[in-house]
């Protein structure tokens, strides 16, 4: 099998890569790369993303055809692809982080920053928190509900179908972390920096 984590220039990627890398094993061909043919031909795709919402999704679209390559891959043909925080968050219609940006409009939604409370809750949230599992979900085989995953964020994506929404987080509101539709999977945590727990979620992406 082969598995292609997109390497778009969106921030430092090196703990997703030395994650994927130790639960692939030799087990699974893993390869990072932003090459249109070799993301065209693999067969399932992880999307990074740190930074913010604009900063990504310009430097998705920075690279020639790649977005249409993405969306070619994953909503015509179907194939497993996790997103992982921006990652996750591109998928909504519409991002308010810096500027008014345009997402790949794979799940309706949009991107807003999270509601402080004025204050009361430090932003970028920052850390471990509990999860809630909201729907049985392939990524969360054999995952306890209540485990604790690791987040760095200040923006949050809301779906409107609130079907895809299979994990939530308390953070001044319920704040999505996790969704699935058909092939699509996104995570608003980092698996990559949640111990084994997260190395879990990693596996049943890769096992699917």
């Amino acid at each position: 099998m082969n598995v292609t984590i997109v390497d778009y220039q969106s921030g430092n990627i090196s703990s997703v890569i030395n994650s994927f890398t130790e639960v692939a094993k030799d087990k699974i061909n893993l390869e990072v790369t932003s090459d249109i043919n070799k993301i065209k031909s693999c067969d399932k795709i992880v999307l990074p993303g740190q930074g913010s919402f604009k900063s990504c999704v310009e430097s998705l679209n920075s690279i020639s055809g790649l977005v249409d390559t993405l969306k070619e891959f994953a909503i015509t043909n179907k194939k497993p692809l996790l997103g992982i925080c921006v990652g996750l968050q591109m998928f909504a219609d519409i991002g308010y982080e810096e500027a008014e940006t345009q997402g790949l409009g794979w799940i309706s939604g949009k991107v807003s920053k999270i509601d402080n409370q004025k204050g009361k809750f430090k932003l970028p949230h920052i850390g471990w928190n509990e999860i809630e599992i909201q729907k049985e979900s392939k990524i969360f085989k054999d995952i306890k509900n209540k485990s604790h995953m690791y987040f760095v964020h200040s923006y949050e994506f809301i779906p409107e179908d609130k079907s895809v929404i299979s994990a939530i987080t308390n953070y001044s509101s319920k704040i999505v972390c996790a969704v699935e539709r058909d092939n699509l999977f996104g995570t608003q945590f980092h698996p990559e920096k949640s111990d084994k727990v997260g190395l879990n979620v990693i596996d049943n992406f890769l096992k699917l």
